[in-house]
């Protein structure tokens, strides 16, 4: 039997903060709060986490580990390595890879990659295309996070354009279905336009204008109406206007919402303005867009309009970001930072640790149907962060732990730092120290 006790905490958990212990058996949490030591085993690790926020680990619902078929850019191992350093003790994994996972047989080879290597738990997408749908809906429910529904060309060419097969999906599948919403057309024909002025010299900073706010707008309304049509498990991923905001209710908690949004913590965090500095860095799809957008994303959160913060970690060599534009894939690494990021947030007075806990750990599992994880309660399986509120960094090469070896925010300081991962009662991150014997678990859904 192996148990830990936390001492001393502020515990962030369920809209509230309060002070007081928490001890670890084995996988679970058994006690909260003042703990008489009678409860304690004999040998017990104890964790002093004195002015801390303890928190339930982080439970980031996008992600691109980028295994298999692409693993020059990122894997499993690297980038669970990663996510235990940000706090993030379970990820879901999107399914264009090589191959792309748009099969049970294929799905099921990547659960034995990650049981093999991942040391935070785990879940991945089964994608949709054009013809799949039978095998969709064959899938089950309990095992899988959800059906991943590209409207939107990105990496991995995995757009889905035929309304009878959408209509077909969405009408059907008990499953939650998480869409990439930005309208092709729109896209191609801006692309087009700023292709004829530059050549094929397009500045970075027009990305925003070619994958531009109507384009995700006309997606998103688009399919949020449908999905309210066919009373579908709706969850509409990187929203990244103001206008998607008002598609979205707050009237509802989380849990029991049929339509729900997620952003995604480099558009609560740059703005269009940083294009002149990084360029195809903060390429991402959808764009960063202007001030005013991201700030109407974090007051959407605050509101409860938005019930997700994720990271669409999708990391790229810096060889490959390198190329001119057009050539330049979207996407870059966020997952070992998007804590930190938050707690920069709430340093500003723009979020409460109580909202971050919220959006990033409770919201994912109620919206996903998760069992026993992103609360710290009794009997819940001992995925846990602690976080040293207080504590000043730099990014830098020497300190970032993704495959890649580079972050769009080298050189930003950051006031808070994740101190302790525990993931299934294992300590993963120790201060700095990854125990890489750990190995994290596949993640349980409830049916209903």
């Amino acid at each position: 039997m192996s148990s830990i006790i936390i001492r001393n905490g502020t515990i962030i958990n369920e809209g509230k903060s309060s002070k007081g212990d928490i001890l670890i058996v084995n996988d679970l949490i058994t006690a909260i709060g003042e703990i008489d030591d009678s409860l304690i085993p004999p040998v017990t690790k104890v964790i002093n986490a004195e002015g801390r926020f303890v928190m339930p680990g982080i439970i980031d619902d996008h992600v691109h580990f980028r295994e298999p078929g692409l693993t020059h850019k990122a894997d499993i191992l690297s980038e669970s390595r990663a996510a235990a350093a940000g706090g993030v003790t379970s990820f879901m994994d999107m399914p264009n890879t090589v191959p792309q996972a748009v099969s049970l047989k294929i799905l099921e080879e990547k659960f034995l990659i990650a049981s093999e290597k991942s040391l935070v738990n785990y879940s991945f997408y089964l994608g949709a295309t054009n013809s799949n749908i039978d095998e969709l809906l064959s899938a089950d429910p309990e095992k899988i996070c959800g059906i991943k529904l590209f409207l939107g060309a990105s990496t991995g060419n995995m757009l889905v354009n035929d309304n009878n097969s959408i209509e077909r999906l969405l009408s059907s599948t008990p499953m939650l279905v998480a869409c990439h919403c930005e309208d092709e057309g729109i896209i191609n024909s801006n692309r087009e336009i700023f292709t004829k002025k530059y050549g094929g010299n397009i500045p970075p900073e027009c990305h925003p204008l070619i994958r531009s706010r109507d384009a995700c707008f006309k997606s998103s309304e688009a399919m949020v109406n449908m999905a309210s049509l066919h009373n579908t498990r709706l969850h509409l991923l990187h929203i990244s206007t103001a206008d998607e905001v008002r598609l979205f209710s707050n009237n509802i908690p989380a849990g029991r919402k049929r339509i729900t949004a997620e952003a995604c913590v480099h558009h609560l965090w740059f703005d269009d303005s940083y294009y002149g500095k990084l360029g195809n860095l903060m390429k991402w799809n959808p764009a960063i867009k202007t001030a005013f957008d991201r700030r109407a994303l974090i007051d959407g959160l605050n509101a409860g309009y938005i019930d997700v913060v994720a990271t669409d970690h999708a990391p790229h060599t810096l060889a490959e970001k390198s190329e001119p534009y057009l050539k330049a894939p979207s996407g870059g690494p966020m997952i070992q930072h998007s804590l930190p990021l938050m707690m920069e947030l709430y340093h500003s007075g723009l979020i409460s640790p109580e909202t971050i806990v919220e959006k990033m750990c409770h919201n994912p599992a109620r919206i996903f149907r998760i069992k026993n994880r992103g609360f710290i309660r009794e009997g819940y399986k001992a995925d846990i962060c602690i976080v040293n509120p207080m504590d000043t960094w730099t990014v830098s090469t020497g300190n970032i732990l993704y495959k890649c070896r580079w972050s769009p925010l080298e050189g930003t300081t950051l006031r808070s730092s994740v101190e302790y991962t525990i993931v299934n009662g294992n300590i993963v991150y120790d201060r700095g120290n990854l125990n890489e014997q750990c190995r994290g678990e596949r993640l349980q859904f409830k049916i209903n």
